[in-house]
Order: C-alpha cells, then structure tokens, then sequence
C-alpha cells in the first residue's frame, strides 16, 4: 500500500473519533417547517403551535421576530453572564488592549449592547474601557483585532456616538498614522486579517461604517487595497499559481484558507463594498482564488485548515467552514453565481452537524462563533431553517459552562470567552441586523 493511500485510510479511520473529540453530538432535531393546517371553514392556516410541531418549539414568529419567552431567557442569560465578566475581568492582564482578548473587545461588546437596547449606560461602561485602552497602545502591531488600529478605532466611534468629536478626530488621525508601515513593501507585514494588512483594511472600513463614509478618505483605504494585491500577486508568481489564484497569501510559510489567518478572510475584506475594488478587480483576480479555494473543499463540506492540510478536524470561524462561509456569501451577493450559495449551504450543515465545540462558547474558535454562520446565511436567504439553527446554537450557550468544554486562556475576553458568547446572544435578540464582531460590516 502506498504512502499516499495509507495516510487517506488512516484520516477515514482517524476520522470520526477526531469529530467526537473536537465536537459534542448535535443533541436537537433539525428545522421542520410548520404544517398548514385545515382551520373550521375549510382554509390553510399556519399553526406554530407546540403541539403541531412535535419535538420543535419554534423560538420565532412567522416573521422572525423573536418570541418575548426566548428573548426574556436570552436577556436573563446576558445580565448573568455580564456580572461574572466584569467580576472575571479585575484580574486580567491590565495590558491587554486588543479587541482579540484584551480591553478594546470588552468595549465593542459593550457598544454592541448598546446598540440592540439603547441603554445609554452601555455605551457609557464602553467609554470606561476605551479610557483604559487608550493609555496602554503599544504600537507594535498594526490590525483591528490583535493591534492598535481596533483600540482606535473603537474609541473613535465610542466618542462620535457619545458627540465627543475631538476626541474622535485624534482617534482617527493617530489610526491613519500607522498606514505608512502598513504599505511599505520593506516590511515582512502578513495580509491576513488577525495580525496583518486586512486587519488593518477592516479598522478603516469599520470607522467608515459607524461613523460616516467618507471619515477615513478613499484614497487611503484604495492604497492599502493595492498594496494587499500587489502582495497577492507577489505570491502568487513566486509559487507559480498566477493562473489558478493571482493572490495567494500566506502567513508563516503557510497558505493558510479561513478567515483568521488565510485567503477567506482577505478575499472577504477586499469584496466588501466599502473597500470598492474595481468590478474587473474582482472578476480577473479576487473571482479565480475563491473558485481555487472551492476546489480544495472536502467531501464534507469543510475546508482545510491550509492548502497543504488534508486533515478534516478544525470546524471554527478561524479554520475551516464557519469562516469560509462568510466569504461564500460575500460572493454570491457580488457575482450573483449559486454555486457560492449552493457550497455555503454545504457548510451550514458541516456546522450544524459538527459545530457545538468542545473547545468553549468563543468566537474564535468556539460554538458562539459557528451560530453567526447561520444568522449571516439566514440575513442572506431569509430561510428560516437558519434562524432556526441560530437559535439551537444560542440555546446551547444559553447553558455556559455545563458541557464541561476547555476553559479559554482569556475565559472573558471577546474571541476567547464569555464576551463573545454575549455578544452573539445579543444579536439573537434582533437576529437581523447581527453581525459577526470585527469581522462583518
């Protein structure tokens, strides 16, 4: 037998006990939609009943609003969760600005908060947090989630939303200062989203968002577009791949694929309309590595963590299918083509299937971070399966801490711990405006 078919066997053999270590067993039925039923005079009437749905008691109206009882559990669950963050947090490391693990991602989700209730006190606890941040800036890395452009940007539009808009201008200008190191081809800079180049974009486009879209000018965001290409294309001919994927990146030697740290995420970045890339941009270079990075999917529906890895174990926003699908339908929403839809769906029921992970409620690399998988896929098709399976998945975490999961490094931080976990709740209290934090516009 050969090296090749041995290594294959031993992946299919090693396959499912792989599944089972990394993922609990789905515990609860899939979405049915409700019957029509027969009212007295004779015409189909939607009942949503408990007893008409069998095991399904749907959390959700025809509509997709969330039922006051779920809501009531969910915001019951935030104000619990909450008092042991901040609890938690006095004894985490004070020189932790990053929106990863630090300060910085303790404001957004309190900005977060603040913008599905309006309680003025949120947005308040949110400028206690940026106070903090912007007295510890290192200004050694330079992206949204893991430098100084999230704390900066985050504090810009913490003071804007609170009118502070001096203090919001310095923010920004002291965030457009670091661009020179961020498009100097002098430096060994990644592009990938957590550390490098499109974590930087993301800092730009997220201040262009909250704030208004011209706060941050064109021009910049165009030079930092240009030179994440430039640095794709430079790849892609050193590995002889202009054919195939004209921008290849990697990150320590490694092509990597999901949105962390590989192709996903900066594809994802360079099609989001805020960044306007040009319409042949897109088709000529961004459209040929998304259909490359289709092409290296499993049979399963997963993706591979690298394009070298042929080992189908990691199902997390960071590697694998919940990071890939955000791509996916970025695609379908730019070049209109089913087959983008048609593989998101594919991971959809990867994450169903396998996405209640072992590893914790993070966003990273937890279940918290797979249910926004289905709200961007229900916010995209309006299938109401999707909300569905948003709500099981925010049912889990409904139950922290019972699962016996790993507990994170950063148990209360906002892509390790329970910060994330409440962010995504929140969401599930107006599912159609979530979106995935220092990730979605």
């Amino acid at each position: 037998m050969g090296e090749g078919m041995s290594k294959r066997l031993r992946l299919q053999l090693g396959g499912e006990a792989e599944m089972e270590e990394r993922s609990f067993v789905n515990p609860y039925p899939d979405y049915r939609p409700p019957q029509p039923a027969l009212s007295a005079g004779g015409e189909q009437e939607t009942k949503e009943e408990d007893e008409d749905l069998g095991e399904l008691d749907l959390p959700f109206d025809s509509d997709g609003k969330i039922r006051s009882r779920f809501s009531c559990r969910l915001e019951t669950k935030i104000s619990d969760l909450l008092q042991q963050m901040e609890e938690g947090l006095k004894t985490a490391d004070p020189h932790d600005c990053s929106a990863y693990t630090g300060y910085t991602g303790i404001a957004l989700l309190y900005l977060q908060l603040y913008r599905v209730t309006k309680e003025q006190s949120h947005l308040q606890r949110s400028l206690d947090y940026v106070k903090r941040i912007l007295r510890n800036l290192n200004g050694r890395r330079i992206s949204f989630l893991c430098g100084d452009a999230g704390p900066l940007a985050v504090s810009a539009v913490v003071h804007h939303k609170l009118q502070n808009e001096a203090e919001s201008k310095e923010c920004i200008a002291k965030l457009l200062q670091l661009q020179r190191g961020v498009v100097s081809t002098e430096t060994d800079l990644p592009d990938e989203l957590l550390y490098g180049r499109a974590g930087y974009l993301y800092a730009l486009l997220y201040v262009n968002n909250e704030i208004s879209q011209d706060t941050v000018p064109q021009a910049s965001i165009k030079e930092v577009v240009d030179a994440i290409i430039e640095s794709g294309k430079s790849l892609s001919k050193e590995e002889h791949k202009t054919e195939r994927c004209p921008l290849l990146y990697q990150w320590h030697k490694k092509q990597y694929v999901g949105a962390a740290h590989g192709l996903a995420g900066i594809y994802y970045m360079l099609m989001q309309p805020l960044s306007k890339v040009d319409v042949e941009t897109l088709s000529d270079l961004v459209k040929p590595c998304i259909d490359y990075v289709r092409h290296k999917k499993f049979r399963s529906g997963n993706y591979p963590s690298s394009l070298s890895n042929e080992s189908d174990r990691l199902v997390h926003w960071c590697h694998g299918a919940p990071g890939v699908i955000h791509m996916l339908l970025q695609a379908h929403k730019v070049f209109k083509e089913d087959k983008y839809l048609k593989d998101a769906i594919e991971c959809s029921d990867v994450i169903w299937q396998r996405g209640l992970l072992r590893k914790g409620y993070g966003i990273c690399h937890g279940t918290s971070g797979n249910g926004y998988a289905f709200l961007s896929l229900y916010n995209h098709t309006q299938d109401k399966k999707y909300l569905y399976r948003a709500c099981k998945f925010a049912e889990w975490c409904l139950e922290y801490g019972k699962h016996g999961c790993r507990i994170p490094d950063r148990p209360y931080s906002l892509f390790e711990g329970m910060a994330g976990a409440i962010h995504f709740l929140s969401d599930m209290l107006a599912p159609e405006t979530s979106r995935f934090p220092a990730f979605e516009l």
